[in-house]
């Protein structure tokens, strides 16, 4: 066990050591030669094609620097070698050591797992929408086969594995958003025009994933409690085709691989309705994600205000306590110092509480706490907040008058109302000017009425219609001439302004009745 971890480490050790740089390049050219198919590179030919214009000049490497670190990072098990003998040409070629070298099996799993780890470092959150428009064709093409009778294993196999490979990556984008979706940092250090160009490019993008993800994950919801049912003999037939190609075993292996298939899919699948489908009292994932894209519009509008306040020149919270902190040390002695706690942190004298033991009611505020006589304090008082009273407990007041003056308050109102009403509401064309003197309930009833129709009257000139808050009135306004004018009287003044042609009705049955 010690023997294999020792190995896997020294498998890194390029990474870290002396000569990293030149390691990286030759194992680049490596896995750039595995990629081209080819088999084997010899040192001349890693020279010659190996990157090394991104180093120094001086750290450029000869031939022999090549042969040292090729023969190294065979001992370390990321390179295999092998004898060359296509180039020998003489006996001396023969005794001289040339090899040809590729990458070993660890070689290549270093190599891919130094690939994965920069692509999820630099991989950038996405929103994939088309991937949710895929999963809908998925599970249409599985709902056709499950309605079959004997449907095709190799086309259900087919369309399972598309729908988990789009799954997948529709899953670990969402992962790498919800995780990495304030940007603030990135927006704090850019250009402002960068800045509100990507506010706007985010928020259009937000809007459309959303967009789509509402009006998808109801229809793919709808596929997948249509297929529950069903799914149990699709993903057999799935499993059942996939331990075909098992390593050949007895019967009870061979069972042992259908089942592990078989399983494997269940999960799959049930990973599939959770994201979509709520289970008991949790949301679905589908539904935090939508709940975690609408929050990413109010932290990019924070991160922006943060840019702006700092483009005005508005101080943060930690630079007025270091310019504090400067002003603290400055100060002369510690009188000095605690004129200034005081001011900066609006320290007061202390406060005594009003219940004070006999002999200290007339204590003075200047005095310390450590120097007034304690108090009782109850424990319901620390525990509750209040103190439990003490003897008979208050009777219980009779509020019925209350409740009269109450209720008589709100008639008279209404009255005043009604009253209002029934002197403005017409349905006849009435001038403003031919209104006459009001009093102040009516004047207030009419100042609302006037108010609501010309909040939504386009231009001056317009003739506009408009019902009150309370859809009892229908208000109809004509403006005459702008020369003319209008002038209506009441107990609190005079409101003057343009002539109008008013009509106030009653709605519904109400005017019916008059």
């Amino acid at each position: 066990m010690i023997d294999s971890l020792s190995l896997q480490a020294n498998l890194f050790r390029h990474l870290n050591a002396d000569k990293a740089d030149l390691y990286r390049q030759i194992m680049d050219c490596f896995a750039t030669a595995k990629r081209q198919f080819r088999l084997h590179l010899r040192p001349d030919e890693v020279l010659t094609e190996g990157a090394w214009s991104s180093l120094p000049l001086a750290s450029r490497p000869r031939l022999a620097d090549i042969q040292t670190a090729l023969n190294q990072l065979t001992d370390w098990g990321n390179l295999e070698s092998q004898p060359d003998v296509s180039r020998v040409t003489s006996l001396s070629d023969y005794y001289r050591a040339q090899y040809l070298y590729r990458l070993s099996q660890e070689g290549e799993a270093v190599e891919s797992a130094l690939i994965t780890f920069a692509q999820a470092l630099n991989r950038r959150a996405e929103l994939q929408t088309v991937a949710l428009e895929d999963i809908t064709y998925r599970l249409q093409a599985l709902r056709a086969l499950a309605d079959d009778a004997d449907p095709d294993a190799a086309k259900v196999h087919e369309v399972l594995r598309d729908l988990v490979r789009v799954f997948e990556s529709l899953t670990d984008n969402a992962q790498a958003f919800m995780a990495g979706i304030g940007r603030s940092i990135e927006l704090q250090q850019a250009q402002v025009q960068a800045v509100l160009g990507y506010k706007k490019r985010l928020i259009d993008y937000l809007e459309r994933f959303i967009g789509d993800l509402v009006a998808r994950s109801g229809g793919i919801a709808r596929h997948l409690e249509s297929l529950t049912p069903r799914i149990d003999a699709l993903l057999w037939l799935t499993a059942r085709r996939e331990a075909r190609d098992s390593a050949p075993g007895n019967d009870q292996e061979q069972q042992s691989a259908l089942e592990h298939y078989q399983h494997a899919w269940h999960e799959r699948w049930t990973g599939l309705r959770r994201w979509f489908l709520s289970t008991g009292h949790e949301p679905s994932q589908a539904e935090l994600l939508r709940t975690k894209a609408r929050a990413a519009i109010p932290q990019l509008l924070m991160a922006i205000t943060a840019l702006n306040e700092r483009r005005s020149g508005r101080s943060d919270r930690s630079a007025d306590f270091r310019t504090l902190a400067a002003w603290f040390a400055d100060c002369q002695d510690d009188a000095q110092a605690h004129r200034l706690a005081r001011a900066a942190f609006a320290l007061n004298p202390a406060r005594h509480l009003a219940q004070q033991p006999p002999g200290n009611q007339d204590l003075p505020a200047s005095t310390p706490w450590a120097q007034a006589k304690p108090i009782q304090v109850s424990p319901r008082l620390r525990e509750y907040g209040e103190a439990a009273p003490r003897g008979v407990l208050p009777r219980i007041q009779d509020r019925a008058q209350a409740r009269s003056l109450l209720a008589a308050q709100l008639q008279e109102e209404h009255d005043q109302i009604e009253t209002a009403r029934q002197r403005l509401a017409t349905g006849r064309i009435t001038r403003l000017s031919e209104l006459g003197p009001l009093d102040a309930p009516t004047f207030a009833l009419f100042l609302d009425l006037l108010g609501e129709t010309l909040t939504a009257q386009p231009n001056p000139d317009a003739i506009v219609e408009a019902q009150s808050g309370d859809g009892l009135l229908q208000i109809r306004l004509q403006p005459l001439a702008a020369d003319t004018q209008a002038s209506i009287h009441t107990s609190d003044g005079c409101l003057s302004g343009r002539d109008h042609l008013i009509m106030i009705s009653r709605t519904g049955p109400a005017d019916e009745t008059r």
